[in-house]
């Protein structure tokens, strides 16, 4: 069951509109690291998960998605009304496709499910998550250096802030089911390589060496060609 108050979290508020960036804020609306697919993607998540605690986590943000995603909606409304007359509206896709938001990217392409990234286990979840989390912070970060005005600039600015705090939610998860930093999930046993790192990459220079490929850890494999023909 699901209710609707007209009652924002968070006020919108755009000084003047401007459709030109109404159109890279479609972004967050139809776009992959856009607010829809978050919150379809972490409901749709909640429908498997066992542990009561993380399922009602995922549900509590996947709602709060659909939140964000009125907000992004707002503002696209509010930067492209009453100016379908400017050079600025003509310009964009709300010429053809009319003012307000629309299921689309910033380029005019179609939203798709496939930008949704569940697979039915609770710890590949959380990491594909994490993941997405990261990519809207990215696409906000970009939009936030071009916003035309303050009230704009806020409001992503909160949309962002809410991307890091989400993603602090799910390392906390991981981290109660001990998988925060452990690569392994599943019930099929790694075979004899899984601590072996192979040099596959050199360029006569000398090659780089890191936690990611050094003991006690990885077994560093120099040569890994003589190493398969021994």
């Amino acid at each position: 069951m699901f209710f609707h108050k007209k009652e924002a979290l968070h006020t919108v508020k755009v000084d003047e509109a401007n459709p030109r960036f109404a159109q890279l804020l479609l972004e967050q609306f139809g776009g992959a690291t856009g607010e829809l697919s978050a919150a379809l993607q972490y409901w749709v998540q909640s429908f498997h998960i066992e542990d009561a605690g993380i399922r009602d986590m995922l549900q509590d943000i996947a709602i709060e998605e659909f939140g964000h995603l009125e907000m992004v909606g707002k503002m696209i409304e509010a930067h492209t009304k009453n100016v379908d007359q400017t050079p600025a509206f003509q310009s964009s896709l709300f010429a053809v496709r009319g003012a307000g938001p629309h299921f689309l990217d910033s380029q005019g392409s179609a939203w798709t499910a496939t930008y949704l990234n569940e697979g039915g286990d609770v710890v590949r979840d959380l990491r594909a998550n994490i993941a997405a989390e990261a990519g809207a912070r990215q696409t906000y970060e970009a939009l936030i250096k071009l916003a035309p005005d303050e009230g704009t600039k806020k409001a992503l600015v909160h949309l962002l802030t809410r991307e890091i705090s989400h993603t602090k939610m799910f390392m906390e998860a991981l981290n109660s089911l001990g998988k925060l930093d452990d690569p392994f999930f599943g019930n099929v046993q790694p075979d004899e390589t899984v601590d072996l790192y192979y040099n596959l990459s050199t360029n006569g220079e000398t090659d780089q060496r890191g936690p990611w490929n050094s003991e006690p850890t990885f077994r560093y494999v120099a040569d890994p060609v003589a190493e398969h023909q021994s």
